[in-house]
């Protein structure tokens, strides 16, 4: 499936008011919840909910495990939004505040800067690998969009040019431009390299005054 499929996908099953609740009710959480757990939270009958979830799956917005220990009869299915899903802005605070004591510790351990940018390259090459098929900006304007950077791409012939219209870190990269943004970094060096059609030629961030964006070229052969 591409990714605009996918994202078409997303929005289809995200379009139904039961769908919509009840992945509201796991994303903001970070259990897994079986089954009988969403209904009794959202007072719905377990028959209305098991086909919803299965769609929700189908799609990529859930994950599913099976949890044994200390039951009887059939294995339970535990539900928990994928690692990959998009964001909707509704996670559990839990995990803003563990985002800032991470960049906290990571600031104060003060690592190299090429360090920080391999870092954030594993992880572009990582999402890069998924998009396998794609053109190169297409691939990567989709997977900034599921991060939330809201991007626009402009393209004057020679060098294409995507904007970071928002930046879904932006508390932490003005605490901490340095790491987020060279993780930021990284991830699209690492993304546009493992997709090879083309090459990062400049990339702007909060420290530059500047719109935040990155300028990828096609090397010429």
């Amino acid at each position: 499936m591409s990714p605009v499929d996918r994202r078409l996908a997303i929005l289809k099953a995200l379009s139904d008011n039961t769908r919509y609740a009840i992945y509201v009710e796991l994303a903001s959480t970070t259990t897994a919840r079986s089954t009988q757990e969403i209904c009794d939270e959202l007072g719905l009958h377990p028959n209305t909910v098991r086909p919803h979830l299965e769609r929700m799956r189908e799609v990529g917005l859930l994950e599913v495990t099976t949890d044994s220990r200390g039951t009887v009869g059939r294995p339970q299915h535990r539900y928990r939004v994928a690692a990959d899903a998009p964001s909707l802005g509704i996670e559990p605070p839990s995990w803003q505040v563990l985002a800032r004591m991470l960049a906290d510790v990571a600031a104060f351990m003060a690592p190299e800067q090429v360090d920080v940018v391999a870092m954030g390259t594993e992880q572009g090459r990582a999402a890069a690998e998924r998009r396998r098929g794609a053109p190169c900006v297409a691939a990567l304007n989709d997977a900034l969009a599921e991060l939330g950077f809201e991007p626009a791409v402009g393209d004057d012939g020679t060098t294409t040019a995507i904007a970071f219209t928002n930046c879904p870190f932006r508390d932490l990269a003005e605490a901490y431009p340095e790491l987020v943004c060279n993780l930021h970094r990284g991830f699209i060096e690492g993304f546009v390299e493992e997709m090879g059609e083309s090459v990062v030629t400049d990339f702007r961030t909060l420290a530059d005054r500047d719109p935040c964006h990155v300028e990828l070229a096609t090397p010429s052969r």
